[in-house]
């Protein structure tokens, strides 16, 4: 129950002291005077863990309405907690740690707020408590908390956890995003040490090292041993997104009035946008089969290059679901979360509407991450009818796995029948798909086709490529790619665009024939003959 308002009052109390500084209490000669001595407060607080009664005082006021104005706010915030016997020992921690310390007693709102957020009531919660209480809260997608767990965990609870919450300030910011850099720079160091190490430890001649280097390689293995791991460093995109993880934490403390300010919003940092598209040209892919290297992280096929991937998967059960986001690009969460019942063969259209995401290795099935996300897409008639043939083929697993169920119980073994998940793309039991058996799948198909690499994903920029080749703009882009605004369309693929553009204008410029042109390309074929002659 509330403590009682019977546990305590305004007294006056006196704080006379002798040569000693000891107070005289009774021994006082001026305690017979009835205006001697100045207001206190003194009021019963809950008690505490150990169930010890413990009560509130103070005393030197200068007036009893100033006394009785502390007493007023102490039952205020005493009244708070109601019957909840937890948050009246919190309430009494506080104001017992405030008549210790002399602190001012706060105002009753400020404590209520905070014990609905359930933050401690002193004010002097941490960045990192508070990055707790706010994750502990946040009813998110499985995959996106395991961003916000990894950028609390690795980064954020040591850089800045130890600050006072409503004392992080920019600077404080600026320091934790430069020692990323640092260390950035230390584990860039170590792994080209590294590297060069591991060639020191390496015999670069055919058979086994004579005697000689075999001593030296071995002392080269030891120091190789113990030299760090290779590490990865810290991109400018991480740092964005650990910035925003942040900047949501510190909003939600705003709006529990727990801090006015956020210096996530204000501090500067590198873009960190992401890379451009660029297209697997002859040049590109030439380059990169004599280095091995690619011209950019994200890379995109050709119309051509699309065209032979689709033929190597022709074959493959998993084809429909190549074809589908290669030219309507689907995520790969949301293909092999599409269900029959959000596909209509007979007007061509497709709803995404679910979405299959993995957290660790387990399958969950969500709405799409966002509004944008969801919604109708057209369907070609090429892609209506390979989708047509998907489906009469997966009704005839269906129908072969049931009868080699029903075989296996006939002998006595125990077999189950195909799982009716209504998903358009299944395992072979019927099951759901798992992601990762899509990427592996798509990336063994790749090697086979001895195509230039890209990943999973870029397939689906690879449909941007097709529409536009097609006649399509940044609107139909967006709408059929789903992205959020045609700004993040544009910023996505207009250098793409470019190059697809590009090879358009070459394909027109060579249909028109002319005259001179033949001229010249008859003029050269008569000099290389010449030359051949010579």
């Amino acid at each position: 129950m509330p403590v009682s308002r019977r546990g305590g009052g305004v007294t006056k109390r006196c704080e006379c002291r002798g040569p000693d500084g000891k107070l005289l209490g009774a021994a006082c000669p001026q305690l017979t005077k009835r205006s001697h001595g100045r207001p206190a407060v003194r009021q019963e607080l809950p008690p505490d863990a150990d169930g010890r009664r413990r009560a509130f005082r103070r005393t030197g006021y200068d007036s009893v309405k100033d006394a009785q104005t502390d007493l007023d706010r102490l039952r205020a915030i005493l009244d708070l907690p109601g019957d909840d016997e937890d948050e009246q020992r919190r309430v009494g921690d506080l104001l017992a740690d405030i008549a210790r310390r002399r602190a001012p007693i706060p105002e009753p709102a400020e404590v209520s707020r905070r014990l609905g957020v359930g933050v401690p009531l002193d004010g002097r919660m941490t960045v990192g408590e508070w990055l707790e209480v706010w994750r502990a809260s946040k009813k998110t997608r499985a995959t996106t908390n395991r961003g916000y767990d990894s950028h609390i965990r690795v980064h954020l609870l040591p850089g800045l956890g130890h600050h006072r919450l409503d004392r992080l300030n920019v600077g404080h910011l600026v320091e934790f995003f430069d020692a990323i850099d640092e260390r950035n720079e230390t584990i860039a160091a170590e792994n080209a040490a590294r590297r060069a190490q591991e060639q020191r430890c390496k015999w670069g001649r055919p058979g086994a090292p004579p005697a000689m280097h075999r001593a030296r390689l071995a002392a080269e293995r030891a120091k190789l041993a113990e030299m760090p791991p290779y590490r990865r460093t810290t991109s400018a995109a991480t740092k964005q997104r650990i910035r925003s993880t942040l900047r949501a934490a510190l909003n939600a403390a705003i709006a529990r009035q727990l801090i006015t300010f956020n210096p996530a919003a204000h501090v500067e940092m590198e873009s960190g946008r992401r890379p451009k598209a660029v297209l697997w040209t002859e040049e590109h892919v030439a380059r990169w089969r004599q280095t091995g290297e690619k011209p950019s992280p994200v890379m995109v096929w050709t119309p051509a290059q699309v065209g032979a991937f689709l033929d190597a998967a022709e074959g493959d059960r998993l084809y429909a679901f190549f074809h589908l986001i290669a030219f309507r690009g689907l995520r790969r969460g949301e293909g092999v979360g599409q269900d029959w019942a959000n596909v209509d063969l007979e007007r061509g259209l497709l709803t995404v509407a679910k979405e299959i995401v993995v957290d660790g290795w387990t399958m969950l099935e969500t709405a799409p991450k966002t509004d944008g996300s969801a919604g109708t897409i057209a369907l070609d008639d090429v892609t209506v009818e390979v989708l047509r043939q998907h489906r009469a083929r997966q009704l005839a697993e269906r129908d072969a796995w049931n009868a080699e169920a029903a075989r296996k119980r006939a002998a006595g073994e125990k077999a189950g029948d195909w799982v009716d998940t209504g998903k358009v793309f299944v395992a072979e039991d019927g099951s759901w798909l798992h992601p990762e058996t899509v990427s592996d799948t798509f990336r063994r198909i790749c090697r086979e086709a001895e195509l230039p690499p890209i990943n999973l994903r870029d397939l689906r920029h690879v449909a941007a490529t097709l529409i536009h080749a097609g006649g399509g703009d940044l609107h139909a882009i967006k709408e059929t790619l789903r992205h959020s605004t045609i700004t993040l369309a544009g910023d996505t693929y207009t250098s793409l665009l470019r190059e697809v553009d590009k090879e358009i204008a070459n394909a027109a410029a060579a249909l028109v024939p002319r005259a001179r042109r033949k001229a010249e390309d008859e003029q050269d074929v008569q000099t290389g003959e010449e030359n051949s002659a010579r």
